[in-house]
């Protein structure tokens, strides 16, 4: 690998500490000569460290874009779903597959939706060498497309294997790690994880150049190089570097990831602009929303709710939690919730009930994914795009940072936070939650159902809603960006359940321009749950 960016004077100290964990490894067996012994081809060596891996990010940013180069596009083509299915990485030959790190790391084939390679390397002791790519890493049939590519073609990407030694989060519990993996790096700058119920669902990336901006073509850069870092025996967490660049961009990021009860990752970015961004989303989430039990098209399909998420969940500056539920919209909407220095936000799947999906996919198993901020990441908002879906295969939904003011060429942006990959969001209250959103016709059963009236029911559950005094009705906090409210109460949800409370009421509104909403509960000055926001689409 040519680098563009000079790597700073080395330290004696540092090339003598590097030095000595060389030897280390080495003496273990895990030098890259025994990784070349395993069968894995690797370049030659050169110094690596992330402030050089910066700074070549900012001079690439200077300089004009130049994609990454695909080869042979017409045998890429030809190795669609079916036959990329074919091809499998031998896990023999996975990085690591006998240490020093517990999770063994296993490399994607290129295909016809992943045409673009990334060049992997492993860093051990300051020195980087290049993964180069051999179709006898992988198994496929005799006539498989994929033999016919040149040599050293490329990787796709690559995933984390589960533990060879046992799961660090659960004591007893060992997975075979040749067959479960826990985090994928794949396609542009997309990646994932499992969350703490085994099982994957939305998206992460990072970063994302003007989504939904109208007449102009989203953007998406890649992770074009990536750097995998030689754990010491026993760490408990991994380290990999990843360039990022495409047309308007370039960077340099690093994730040090830690497998427990999820899957939790420090990430530390440096971004530089190349051309002026009219919608610049930091920590970008991406995830899919076809229907819940709020709206249904008509026998669209025979289960009752199909989502990765139902949520955006907020935590804002100011101290205020919130859900805004999700929506299949009509016509692409954006979303926009102003704030500054937020303490997070993320995409969240809230009903874990198995009856309401009957699938073997498992959606009541897909993990929330929480951004915990850190450091000042001042002005801006967390914006969410809502795509229009008629089927569950589109990822419709993006939750993002939008930072305010210009992202003008030139402009450079240093940010550090944390992902979350669990079942619930990690900094929970004792405030209620929505659990669930209805609606219906307005009006009361059993009489005349007036026009253009529709009804909602928001359902609350949570520790503060348990501690209401028997007999006390919690009060009804509402406002709307238009229109009027009616027939406004709360009362228990009629299951015997500790805690859960819906709030009900009617919206007269006029026209079809969207309507904002907001809802929560409270005793006196005792706010007791976070507030509800919704977009009402009237029809």
């Amino acid at each position: 690998m040519a680098s563009s960016a000079r790597p700073p004077r080395p330290d004696r100290r540092l090339l003598l500490a590097g030095a000595t964990a060389t030897a280390a490894l080495a003496a273990l067996g895990f030098s890259p000569e025994a990784l070349a012994q395993q069968g894995l081809r690797l370049g030659e060596g050169e110094s690596f460290d992330f402030e050089a891996l910066k700074q070549r990010a900012r001079e690439m940013a200077s300089r004009p874009y130049q994609a990454p180069p695909s080869p042979r596009p017409d045998v890429l083509e030809r190795i669609d779903y079916d036959a990329h299915g074919k091809i499998r990485f031998k896990p023999e030959m996975a990085l690591w597959a006998d240490g020093p790190s517990s999770w063994p790391v296993t490399f994607f084939h290129l295909g016809r939706y992943f045409q673009k390679p990334v060049r992997l390397h492993v860093v051990e002791g300051g020195r980087a060498r290049e993964i180069v790519y051999d179709e006898s890493y992988f198994e496929m049939p005799p006539d498989s497309p994929a033999r016919e590519l040149p040599r050293g073609a490329g990787f796709a990407g690559f995933r984390f294997q589960e533990s060879r030694t046992g799961h660090p989060g659960r004591k007893g519990e060992k997975l075979e790690w040749q067959k479960n993996d826990w985090v994928a790096f794949l396609g542009a700058s997309y990646f994932r994880a499992i969350g703490e119920l085994y099982q994957y669902g939305l998206s992460a990336r990072g970063l994302a150049i003007d989504p939904a901006v109208g007449g102009k073509a989203e953007e998406f850069p890649d992770f074009t190089h990536i750097w995998l870092e030689t754990p010491q025996p026993g760490a408990e967490h991994v380290v990999v570097y990843a360039l990022l660049s495409g047309p308007s961009v370039a960077g340099a990021y690093r994730f040090r990831m830690h497998r427990g009860k999820g899957v939790t990752m420090e990430i530390e970015t440096k971004i530089h602009l190349r051309r002026d961004v009219e919608r610049l989303g930091i920590a970008p989430l991406t995830s899919m929303y076809w229907y819940s039990e709020k709206a249904k098209a008509s026998a669209v399909d025979w289960r009752p709710e199909v989502h990765d998420s139902d949520g955006l969940a907020l935590w804002t500056g100011a101290g205020e939690r919130a859900l805004r539920p999700l929506n299949n919209p009509p016509r692409t909407m954006a979303s926009s919730f102003i704030d500054e220095n937020p303490r997070g936000f993320g995409l969240v799947q809230r009903d874990r009930e198995v009856g309401h999906y009957l699938d073997g996919v498992f959606y009541e198993r897909r993990p929330s994914l929480w951004v915990e901020t850190q450091g000042s990441w001042g002005k801006g908002a967390v914006q969410l795009i809502e795509i229009p879906t008629d089927d569950e295969i589109h990822d419709n939904i993006v939750a993002m940072w939008v930072p305010a003011g210009p992202a003008k060429a030139g402009a450079t942006y240093a940010l550090r936070y944390k992902l979350h990959w669990l079942a619930d969001e990690p900094f929970q209250s004792d405030l209620g939650r929505v659990v669930a959103t209805r609606l219906g016709n307005g009006g009361q059963p059993g009489t005349t159902r007036p026009k253009g009236v529709r009804k909602f029911m928001v359902e609350f559950k949570g520790p503060a809603l348990e501690a209401i005094p028997f007999g006390v009705k919690p009060e009804v906090v509402l406002s709307a960006s238009r229109g009027s409210f009616s027939y406004i109460f709360a009362e228990a949800v009629p299951n015997d359940v500790p805690g859960h409370w819906r709030a009900q009421f009617d919206l007269t509104v006029d026209g079809t321009d969207p309507v904002e909403m907001r809802c929560f509960l409270k005793a006196g000055d005792t706010v007791l749950t976070e507030t509800w926001l919704y977009q009402y689409l009237p029809f």
